[in-house]
């Protein structure tokens, strides 16, 4: 653990004191919380909480740092060993070659008449007819790719499909289970099983876009590599989108989301309202939809919620008045719920009334998310000219479901 992280884990940990003895001091005078309170442990309950990212920032940068240090040296000596054994290097792809880079860099600033017949020969491999479209470095993508993954909570756990091209996805699904087996004797097979059928989930990976406009003059004087500023804004943009759609996306023409009722995904049968007011969550609340789940999902489970949920939650304790918000204090690791990680995302509804969704508990590998590859840019000379500015469209194609609602359950809150 960095000085750094250790810093800000004492100096969250004296927040989570202070919260506590506000709590505290209510329970001891038994009365409840006064508005003061109230508002004093909301201010402290947030700067906790912008605390606990800073750690998670430094301890993602460190491990980044970490991993990169290892693939350098990994690479070295992959590449002495194969120097040694005679080895020759693997094919490099058109897209990922320097030259390509240097011609793609070239006209993301300038646009197709600025090149030179150099970069517009070594950009030549992409299909024709496809106007100004063109494909981007290998590495571009795939830092777009991972600063998604980094950005949206349900990415980083879900199980992903690589789409070849196709228009849809078939998922093939075991609706129904075989009846159980027969005691029977030796000679004979049991009962002819009729129960057990078989069904197919279809994916369609939808398009995804954003329009940014950039100065010409940056294009052009900026220190800062346009590359990598394109690529942050559109990665900033796609990954609220994709958020949200994993929440509480309808299923047309977007990913079907975790909050939406659905036979395609989770249904109404996963909605745990037990113990719940309609008022907010309850300890009994939180067991019951815990142990909703089967055993073998409790083990992969985690909690999902808005940080406001949280926040009341973290004022809950259980029948051996122990709180059942538990902050991490272990590096890497995260909080905890009734001794299961606790994921917050900001799109997670967190409106407090009668028979309204405010969390759920889940396996969130059976979150499953169809991507088509191919990220396209296209660059708008013209269009905006008028005020001195180069436009860009990126597409992204990507589809989501939750495809076992079993692994699931939705934390609802009581009827009035």
């Amino acid at each position: 653990m960095s000085d750094k992280v250790k810093a800000l884990r004492e100096k969250r940990g004296r927040l989570v004191s202070d919260l506590r003895t506000i709590i505290e001091t209510a329970q001891n005078e038994k009365r409840d919380m006064s508005a003061e309170e109230l508002v004093k442990h909301r201010e402290i309950f947030a700067a906790q909480d912008k605390v606990r990212a800073e750690i998670e920032t430094e301890e993602q940068t460190v491990e980044a740092e970490r991993q990169m240090a290892a693939a350098a040296g990994a690479g070295a000596e992959r590449a002495r060993q194969a120097a040694a054994a005679g080895e020759r290097a693997a094919p490099v792809k058109p897209y990922n070659t320097p030259e390509y880079r240097a011609g793609w860099e070239s006209w993301m600033r300038t646009g197709a008449h600025g090149l030179t017949a150099d970069e517009v020969r070594n950009l030549q491999f992409t299909a024709p007819g496809t106007g100004e479209n063109t494909r981007a470095p290998e590495q571009f993508i795939a830092d777009l790719i991972r600063k998604l993954d980094n950005d949206v909570v349900i990415r980083g756990l879900a199980t992903h499909l690589q789409s070849d091209g196709s228009k849809t996805l078939g998922i093939p699904s075991l609706d129904a289970d075989p009846a159980d087996a027969d005691w029977t004797t030796e000679l004979l097979t049991g009962a002819l099983d009729t129960a057990m059928a078989f069904g197919k989930r279809v994916m369609q990976p939808n398009p995804l876009a954003k329009q940014l406009k950039v100065s010409k003059d940056l294009l052009r004087f900026s220190a800062l590599p346009i590359e990598a500023l394109i690529r942050e804004r559109l990665a900033y943009k796609f990954a609220i989108t994709l958020e949200k759609a994993y929440m509480t996306g309808t299923g047309v023409g977007q990913p079907l989301g975790l909050f939406i009722a659905s036979a395609n995904g989770v249904p109404t049968t996963r909605d745990v309202a037990t113990g719940n007011t309609a008022a907010g969550v309850t300890f009994d609340g939180l067991i019951s939809a815990k142990y909703s789940l089967k055993s073998g999902y409790q083990a992969r489970s985690s909690w999902l919620f808005h940080r406001d949920i949280v926040a009341t939650i973290a004022k809950l304790k259980d029948q051996e008045l122990r709180y059942v918000w538990q902050p991490s204090v272990i590096a890497g690791q995260p909080d905890t719920i009734l001794g299961r990680p606790v994921l917050m995302s900001e799109y997670v509804p967190n409106t407090i009334g009668a028979d309204l969704y405010v969390g759920m508990i889940g396996d969130y590998s059976f979150y499953w998310i169809a991507d088509s590859m191919e990220f396209l840019l296209e660059r708008l000379n013209e269009l905006y000219a008028a005020t001195n500015q180069v436009g860009f469209i990126g597409r992204l194609f990507s589809d989501g479901a939750p495809v076992l609602g079993e692994a699931f359950a939705r934390v609802k809150l009581g009827a009035a």
